[in-house]
């Protein structure tokens, strides 16, 4: 806990909120700001242009308190970048941060930023932010490994991982240290601004302070009318904008001398943008998916010897060697599993001439000669499952994975059904993994949809935590397998109930998932809701 703040750190905090055509949002977050408490010297509310009446609610708040400023933007700039830049300009406190319209901060967050920033003199502090699914409420934590315990970081070359949070709004800025440095947003349109902006900071080399505590909720509206530029990612110029982002970072950081962190913002690439892209290429038709790849390869040819240092069996890595072997779009489904967290590599498990594991057999030059020596909890095991409704039993199969799991030698499987939208909620079952015929393990358990149905509907993940000989352990997803008569959805007598319906399904990333709905008017919301996914 940081001390409570004192009578001196009154007014030390600007509040920049940015927001364009967001009136249902916008005074939630300019509230939120206020309701930091006396430390906020001043919120500047830039609206970049609105015309759905944000400005005039912006006006009408302002009247009524009077730490709110609001400054209105002649045109519309395309962008974030802008309107902070022009918020930043017109602030007066000793300390910065910038807000969303469309996000909160959550009680405490300036105090817990500022007697950070205080108590360890530095020029910028961060905290964990929290990504909110709404309507559902499900909050998912940024970086969590970042801010796991306080800590201060001399300057950013002294860790590395920092090029990862690439967001600007958890964090708490000196003023000075920004107009010293000449440190800004790109100006007009340029998506993915924050990680220029940041690259800009870590490139200023600032003394840097974590916190624990959560300090921005980033709100995730996927059904909103109009999609953030974060999930708004079905057309190719959006990937084309972010690799254009990655390679800005990367040189504004080869440019400050910091060849650590520029060699970090290619690795986070990698683990992080990659990935995340092709988990979604089954989903596009196939125009996108070709000028995707021809992009892409052409972005990853741009990175050197150093770039390409680390395992080239980590997922990331791989994924980049097969893109960059292959001219045309391939193996997009086995791809989708690599690029899924955790990665899983599904067969087939091919081999060179000479005996060397390898990507495929049309791909022999994608070697794989690193993976044995991986320690088991890095493995991209490959487990399928097998779902009938009609028996609620789950099959499990552990592929062989070059001869790794069976040296490790699989002893049994937690099973874990986690409930999506509610944090904690999860049934658990460990089962015996037996060797079959064909080197594979095997197990089977029923699927307990009268519990799952009474602790609650909606969508519930499959995860699994593979024991091995040695205590190992390694927690993995579950292949959902999708042949005929598998993730059919069925509507299940219940003597509880009266009727559960259960939908299996592979997620994004091809692992199995169910929605389970209880009596007949849970099981009514789960049709329409699905009927309405797939009506134009």
């Amino acid at each position: 806990m940081h001390p409570a703040p004192s009578p001196a750190d009154a007014g030390a905090v600007s509040v920049v909120v940015i927001g364009h055509d967001d009136a249902a949002h916008v005074a939630d977050a300019v509230r939120s700001a206020l309701g930091q408490g006396p430390a906020v010297r001043e919120v500047v509310a830039v609206d970049d242009r609105s015309t759905d009446g944000s400005a005039e609610l912006l006006e009408r708040l302002a009247a009524t308190e009077p730490r709110l400023r609001v400054v209105r933007l002649p045109v519309n700039s395309g962008g974030c970048g802008t309107p902070r830049n022009t918020g930043l300009d017109a602030t007066a406190a000793p300390y910065v941060m910038f807000l969303d319209s469309d996000d909160v901060l959550p009680p405490g967050a300036v105090d817990a930023l500022l007697a950070a920033a205080r108590t360890t003199d530095a020029q910028v502090t961060g905290g964990l932010c929290v990504r909110r699914e709404l309507p559902s409420g499900r909050e998912v934590p940024w970086e969590p490994a970042l801010y796991a315990s306080p800590a201060v970081v001399a300057r950013p070359a002294d860790r590395p991982r920092l090029v990862r949070d690439t967001l600007s709004v958890n964090k708490l800025y000196a003023t000075d240290f920004l107009r010293a440095h000449g440190i800004r947003f790109p100006e007009g349109r340029f998506p993915y601004e924050d990680m220029v902006f940041t690259a800009r900071v870590w490139a200023a080399a600032p003394r840097v302070a974590l916190v624990p505590d959560r300090v921005y909720v980033w709100h995730v509206r996927r059904a909103a009318p109009r999609l953030s530029i974060s999930l708004d990612r079905a057309g190719v110029d959006n990937w084309r904008a972010r690799t254009h982002a990655c390679r800005t970072a990367h040189a504004i950081l080869l440019d400050a001398g910091e060849k650590g962190l520029a060699r970090a913002v290619r690795a986070k690439f990698l683990d992080h943008d990659l990935r995340m892209y092709v988990r979604e290429l089954p989903l596009r038709d196939e125009a996108y998916r070709r000028a995707w790849w021809t992009h892409t390869r052409e972005h990853l040819a741009e990175y050197d010897a150093a770039d390409r240092s680390g395992d080239p069996a980590a997922p990331g890595m791989l994924l980049a060697r097969v893109l960059l072997a292959s001219p045309e779009p391939r193996d997009l489904p086995r791809l989708r599993e690599l690029a899924a967290r955790p990665a899983r590599l599904c067969p087939p498990y091919a081999r060179t001439p000479d005996g060397t594991p390898c990507w495929s057999a049309e791909l022999p030059e994608v070697t794989l000669e690193t993976l044995p020596e991986r320690p088991v909890p890095l493995l991209p095991l490959a487990v399928d499952a097998e779902l009938r409704t009609r028996t609620r039993l789950l099959r499990l199969r552990l592929h062989e994975l070059y001869g790794t799991a069976g040296r490790a030698g699989p002893v049994d499987a937690e099973v874990v059904w986690r409930h999506r939208d509610r944090a904690g909620l999860a049934l658990r079952r460990t089962v015996p993994l037996r060797p079959a015929a064909d080197g594979a393990w095997t197990a089977a358990t029923p699927v307990p949809l009268e519990r799952l149905a009474s602790l609650g509907t909606g969508a519930w993940d499959l995860r699994l935590s593979l024991r091995f000989r040695d205590g190992a352990t390694r927690t993995v997803s579950a292949h959902a397998l999708t042949g005929p008569g598998l993730l059919r959805p069925r509507a299940v007598p219940s003597p509880r109930h009266g009727l559960i319906l259960v939908r299996p399904y592979a997620t994004h990333g091809g692992a199995l998932a169910l929605r389970v709905a209880a009596g007949a008017q849970g099981a009514g919301r789960i049709l329409t809701g699905r009927l309405r996914r797939r009506l134009p």
